[in-house]
């Protein structure tokens, strides 16, 4: 008689006699193994009184009526014990602890002592950790902490650990979601495109990029309210187009990357960037063109150093090419509570806005061809201890105005060496005035072209500086104490 490979089942041999006592016996083996469940696996010797049928796991060594049987599946059969070796991969439930063990060859092993001893798990569906996983969440753990350790060298592994996320394409989102109550309330990642952002939320519906890491410069800006300023380590230059938009970060002169306004570029520099030294020029990109809405520089810049720290920069060839204006009464360009820069290669018109406006402190220096045209108000005008040079340039005025040249309150405004080209006889009250304490300087300026009103017009405490400069009009009007050099 020989016994099946797996199982030690009695098989039936030729010719043999009473087979019936073979067959029951193999019943019995498969009674015992098929669907295997025993009672306990912590008995190293019988119970005192088993029933038929009960099964145990004999705890390793065995002693009395289980000596020499560690291990083995224990079986009444007849009110007496049958023997069971068990073979690699057997599985046996344990009632009274609720687990399932797997025979290993060496040992009984519950299901988290085979995976933690390298056995696989693949292509599972869903899993949940303390809670249900679901469709929309095939991986789900509710627990109060977890660890994440690096295999050490000594276990085999490097010593590092890295948790991946990896998602489709660049408009797609990887990132780790904070929620509250199931709302989100955070965000990290790459949510929506591929640079770094951190993003809030009050209500899980409205968020904000609170930090955003470009992925190509590893620039770090503060979307939401500004945050700390970059500090430049070069000359930097903003472009504004007529086809771009507030949008753009100002970079390249293309309608996907230039502003729309200059005053958006003015703001971008006064509210982000520390100079620390360098020049940013903000220049007109494209085919030129009109823009509409005043510029006003307020404050100083940070990091700035003189007047040219900021340049405004149109088309000094052909400054009608870029025409600034404004449709009321707001000044077209200004220098307001100490802030400074240099400007030129525009043409400025209003319809009652001053066009070239420095004061509480401002500084305004033209450096390059300029045109100034209509306006009721006045073309150049420092006031309020302010400043404006328009020295040594060679600018038009091809409109007129309530002044060309106008200082008030301690300022000065200089026009020395300039050359003027005046284009249709353009009119003004008084070509200059001065007033309460302040200078005009037109010392070697050339004027071409005539211009009807007054010359100049002053009060007491103020002087007109021009030498023998002639200036265009005819007549003046002066208080006592106005002086004439």
């Amino acid at each position: 008689m020989t016994d099946t490979v797996h199982l030690g089942l009695p098989l039936l041999a030729a010719a043999q006699a009473q087979k019936h006592v073979t067959h029951n016996e193999a019943l019995q083996r498969l009674d015992a193994l098929v669907m295997l469940a025993v009672l306990d696996r912590d008995l190293t010797a019988p119970p005192a009184s088993p029933s038929e049928g009960d099964r145990y796991l004999v705890k390793a060594p065995g002693s009395g009526g289980f000596a020499g049987r560690g291990n083995h599946v224990a079986h009444v059969v007849d009110g007496g014990w049958d023997f069971l070796a068990p073979g690699p991969g057997w599985i046996c439930w344990v009632a009274d602890e609720a687990a399932l063990l797997v025979w290993s060859g060496t040992a009984w092993l519950s299901l988290p002592e085979v995976i933690g001893s390298g056995a696989a798990l693949q292509n599972l569906a869903r899993l949940g950790i303390g809670t249900t996983a679901d469709a929309a969440n095939p991986l789900a753990a509710k627990l109060n902490n977890a660890l994440l350790a690096a295999r050490r060298s000594s276990d085999g592994g490097d010593g590092s650990l890295r948790l991946k996320l990896d998602k489709e394409s660049a408009d797609k989102t990887a990132s780790l979601l904070f929620q509250d109550g199931w709302s989100g309330r955070a965000e990290i990642g790459l949510a929506g495109d591929d640079d770094l952002r951190v993003k809030v939320s009050p209500d899980g519906a409205t968020w904000l990029d609170a930090i955003r890491i470009d992925r190509g410069t590893g620039r770090v800006s503060y979307p939401a309210f500004g945050g700390p300023r970059e500090v430049l380590t070069a000359d930097r230059t903003y472009w504004v187009r007529t086809d771009g938009s507030n949008a753009n970060d100002g970079r390249s002169d293309t309608p996907a990357g230039a502003f729309l306004t200059f005053q958006r570029a003015v703001d971008v520099v006064r509210q982000t960037l520390d100079l620390a030294g360098f020049q940013v020029t903000i220049r007109a990109g494209g085919a030129g063109g009109t823009f509409t809405g005043g510029v006003s520089v307020n404050g100083p810049l940070v990091g700035a150093r003189g007047m040219d720290a900021l340049v405004l920069l149109g088309d000094t060839t052909t400054p009608a090419n870029v025409v600034l204006q404004t449709t009321d009464a707001l000044s077209v360009v200004r220098a307001y509570q100490g802030a400074q820069f240099s400007i030129a290669g525009f043409k400025l018109t209003s319809t009652s806005g001053i066009l070239l406006d420095a004061l509480n402190f401002g500084g305004i220096r033209v450096t390059g061809r300029m045109e100034f045209g209509s306006t009721a108000n006045v073309h150049v005008f420092g006031r309020r201890m302010s400043y404006i040079d328009l020295g040594s340039m060679s600018y038009t005025i091809s409109g007129g105005g309530l002044y060309h040249l106008r200082a008030t309150n301690n300022s000065i405004v200089s026009a020395q060496n300039a050359t003027v080209s005046l284009v249709g006889s353009p009119a003004f009250t008084a070509f200059i005035n001065v007033s309460a304490i302040s200078e005009v300087i037109s010392v070697g300026a050339a004027f071409t072209g005539a211009a009807t009103g007054l010359q100049y017009s002053g009060d007491t405490n103020s002087a007109l500086i021009n030498g023998a400069t002639l200036i265009p009009g005819s007549g003046n009007t002066s208080a006592t104490g106005f002086q004439i050099q």
